[in-house]
């Protein structure tokens, strides 16, 4: 036990000092291993889960799933999502910032991805909000909030490795993710509305436009949509896999980018190297925390936690609102995928021991993710907006996202009493 409560605080150090998480859980973990098997045991151990991991058949999903988010989003996706929203939503107060809610939903749903998100948007939004006088914060605040939706509307890659880490249904998890993904567009067009309701002067109306000119705009994104049906609609369906669905999606996404002509030689090898890049570093980040779980396994660190804290005779109720506490503190200093990583492996033993629906819990640590995603002092997709936008200040930034926290408090309560929200289509599952 306590070698490994030395190795929490051994891992915590090593990624204080800046080495990335990856190689942390790889050396804290391959230590800790040495110290309870020996060298020869534990090497072999090693090289046996990471062998495990590159031949995995699941694993292939996510280099699919990375390359059909980088395709989408070079063929240039985001300007007509963000257009066809605002024709239909422009004429409203604050639609210009709702339209950008929704074409980040859309856009995420293909990315997979908060951080992309939330920087394709913010170079597409900002100016035109700008032009029409809304004010920076609710602008970047709509901007960064919208971005966080990219790890919850599937495919995403969180949940991909949420699904690994536990053995979970990853076909389920993606359906699971749809509505709690429409509740959450809808929370945050709410929150925009009444925001500019209140204070007329941060978001004006912007022009209305014919249903005809609505018509011409949509219609440029109608084979992204086929596209988006065809991926989810058939996990749900039982037509195909997750892994067949990521390989129709990554085909059916190149298909669009050459009928968008956006597709030149140099422009496939970055699409390539990028799509290569984010696999490398996730099954890095996916060995790493095999490697450091079957140390904790072994080091009865799981086991012990689960026994103590069952011994509690906590409700399942309690049980999540302790667990919701910790990850909102955390939240505040790990970003999304560290956090999922490092405390999956010691919380799920826990969750399974109360009774706990996976699938539920997954989507409900996934939107906990989500609200990390915006929350200071290590809010990445503030710091992304930061980088893109640096005109716009870090306060001001947080000032445009407190609506969006009140709108997140009021959906994680959903979800909480309400799970039939987040199981009803995981359930009807074919």
């Amino acid at each position: 036990m306590t070698s490994a409560l030395v190795s929490i605080a051994a891992l915590l150090a090593l990624m204080a000092v800046g080495l990335p998480i990856a190689f942390a859980m790889l050396i804290v973990g391959f230590a800790g291993l040495v110290y309870v098997l020996g060298w020869t045991p534990a090497a072999a151990l090693v090289a046996q889960t990471t062998l495990d991991a590159g031949q995995a058949y699941e694993l292939s999903v996510v280099p699919l799933f990375i390359l059909m988010g980088s395709l989408v989003a070079r063929a240039g996706i985001a300007d007509d999502l963000y257009v066809a929203a605002n024709v239909w939503l422009g004429r409203f107060r604050g639609g210009l910032a709702m339209a950008t809610i929704v074409a980040c939903g859309l856009f995420s749903a293909m990315s997979g991805s908060s951080l992309a998100t939330a920087a394709t948007m913010a170079k597409v939004a900002m100016p035109p909000m700008k032009r029409y006088g809304y004010q920076d914060s609710i602008a970047a605040g709509s901007i960064a909030a919208g971005g966080t939706i990219g790890i919850l509307i599937p495919p995403s890659v969180v949940m991909i490795v949420y699904g690994l880490l536990t053995e979970t249904d990853i076909g389920k998890l993606f359906v699971a993710g749809i509505v709690p993904g429409l509740i959450t567009i809808a929370g945050y067009m709410a929150a925009i509305w009444l925001t500019a309701v209140l204070k007329p002067g941060i978001a004006p109306r912007g022009e209305a436009t014919s249903f005809l000119e609505k018509l011409a705009v949509t219609r440029r994104v109608w084979m992204f949509a086929l596209l988006l049906i065809v991926v989810i609609g058939g996990i749900y369906l039982g037509v195909f896999t997750p892994t067949e669905s990521a390989g129709i999606g990554a085909f059916g996404a190149f298909l669009l980018a050459i009928v968008r002509a956006r597709l030149r030689p140099a422009v496939v090898l970055d699409i390539l190297r990028d799509a290569a890049g984010i696999t490398t570093m996730l099954f890095f980040v996916l060995i790493g925390a095999l490697i450091y779980t079957a140390f904790l396994n072994l080091a009865g660190f799981s086991y012990w936690l689960s026994e103590a804290i069952t011994g509690l005779g906590l409700t399942q109720l309690e049980l999540i609102f302790i667990l919701m506490a910790g990850y909102v503190v955390l939240g505040m200093f790990l970003e999304s995928m560290s956090l999922i990583i490092l405390t999956i492996p010691i919380v799920f033993p826990i969750v399974q021991a109360a009774g706990i629906d996976p699938v539920w819990f997954g989507i409900f640590v996934v939107v906990l993710t989500e609200v990390s995603l915006i929350t200071p002092p290590v809010g990445m997709n503030i710091f992304v907006l930061r980088s893109v936008l640096p005109e716009v200040g870090f306060r001001t930034i947080c000032a445009g996202l407190i609506p969006f926290y009140v709108a997140d408090i009021i959906r994680i309560l959903i979800f909480l009493f309400v799970p039939m929200t987040v199981m009803f289509l995981p359930l009807s599952m074919h």
